[in-house]
């Protein structure tokens, strides 16, 4: 959560210092992508450190409108290098613990969030601390996450530049079937750069001092080939393409209103006049989006029979929660429109990560998880562009945030569309193998 240290959100603020975020968020998302694997993941995480501690430092000293802007630039790098820090993980660890690293991962996130919101909390309306005061916990905070990196072990090998290699095979790669949502090869005659085994056969964390295993670096000509080979292969899959564009689509969105929902909150209710409780309602927003996704781990239904169906209506759910969010002036509504709004999306975005993720290798995860990511930032710098930018039509944030449930909305009918045409054609399908089966007798 970014904090100004001034007592207002000047329309400033929103049209030409918080589109620099966005900007160079687009901007270095593919080439850390690429940096984080070919340098082994270790000098990203630091160089995050780093952007972190310049991010905040900055927030604490920095005067005029350049320098908050060169604020933002650091603040995009450190967002951008976040990708080094799942990667690394998984970089030393056998494949078996994925599973439980990401857990510890997530909650140790979740944890952190958490811990921080309501500790800002209470230390702003109990203790009376100032904002600048929490800042210098955040810096250091962050200083000694940076050092602490320092003693992290370099990994030996990466999932596209520094391979493992032993006895040559095909990859065999499973990708959701477009027509009925189950798991196909791939066609074994696709041609693989040598290192794309099978993780379930070499793991990670594979150490390189046999013989037949030895680390090869392929031409990044080459990867980027490959990756696009993959990457056509991944969406050609009618399942995996539509979770994709709803992560992309809603993602966007998401960025947008957490973004500038503070700035919301502070033209409903000015913080210089009274006592506010945004801490208390990003910890609140957390635990209970949390909980969804606990809950929703454990529910059992076909979602590539109703899961566009329900995109749709839930997406629907964010609108609304927007919408009102934006045009009930009441600071309590706004909180509890906002975190229904995360509660959703938490949800959301789980359900979408089981299911583009649960048929993919570690290569493609990273991949297709990636390119999605990259599409939600280039749609978040266009709607950015258009809707937020002084250069553009610079609106006001209730103006923006009407926009932002429209865009919902729309999102909504597109996958109500989809949904009920896919839902015909599957029982158009079924009554039609009906039929055959008598004659087939």
């Amino acid at each position: 959560m970014r904090l100004t240290a001034a007592s207002s959100f000047p329309r400033q603020v929103f049209n030409e210092v918080y589109p620099v975020w966005t900007y160079s968020y687009l901007a270095l998302l593919f080439p850390v992508f690429l940096a984080t694997d070919y340098l082994r993941y270790k000098p990203v995480v630091l160089l995050q450190g780093l952007s972190l501690i310049v991010t905040w430092f900055m927030l604490l000293y920095a005067q005029g409108l350049r320098a908050i802007q060169f604020l933002e630039f650091f603040y995009g790098m450190g967002t951008a290098t976040d990708v080094a820090y799942y990667s690394y993980i998984y970089s030393i660890v056998d494949v078996d613990l994925y599973q439980k690293v990401t857990s510890y991962c997530r909650s140790a996130t979740l944890v952190g969030y958490t811990v921080g919101s309501v500790s800002g909390q209470v230390l702003v309306s109990v203790a009376g601390w100032s904002l600048f005061s929490l800042n210098v916990i955040s810096l250091t905070s962050i200083s000694i996450a940076f050092g602490t990196a320092w003693f992290l072990p370099m990994p030996q090998k990466s999932l596209f530049f520094h391979h493992v290699s032993s006895q040559p095979f095909s990859l065999e790669m499973k990708v959701m079937d477009c027509k009925n949502g189950s798991a196909v090869q791939d066609q074994p005659s696709v041609q693989r750069t040598p290192g794309w085994e099978d993780e379930t056969k070499i793991p990670l964390n594979v150490e390189g001092s046999a013989a037949e295993k030895q680390e090869q670096k392929v031409d990044i000509v080459k990867v980027l080939k490959d990756l696009w080979r993959d990457l056509l292969q991944c969406y050609s899959s009618w399942t995996m393409l539509c979770w994709s564009v709803w992560w992309a689509l809603s993602t966007c969105g998401y960025f947008q209103v957490i973004n500038y929902v503070q700035g919301l909150w502070e033209m409903v209710l000015p913080s210089h006049s009274t006592e506010i409780y945004n801490g208390g309602v990003e910890a609140a927003s957390t635990l209970l989006g949390a909980v969804a996704v606990f809950v929703v781990g454990h529910i059992k239904t076909s979602w590539a029979m109703w899961g566009e169906v329900a995109l749709a209506l839930f997406s629907f759910l964010i609108a609304a929660a927007v919408y009102i969010m934006d045009t009930v002036h009441n600071i309590w509504v706004c909180y509890a429109s906002y975190v229904v709004f995360r509660i959703i999306y938490m949800l959301l975005i789980t359900i979408a990560t089981f299911q583009i993720a649960t048929n993919l290798s570690v290569e493609r995860y990273a991949l297709v998880f990636g390119v999605n990511t990259f599409i939600a930032l280039a749609l978040q710098t266009l709607l950015t562009l258009i809707v937020v930018d002084a250069s553009g039509l610079g609106l006001d944030i209730f103006t923006q945030f009407m926009i932002y449930a429209s865009y919902f909305a729309a999102i909504s009918l597109v996958f109500l569309g989809s949904g009920i045409y896919s839902i015909i054609r599957a029982y158009r399908r079924q009554e039609q193998m009906q039929s055959r089966s008598p004659e087939s007798h």
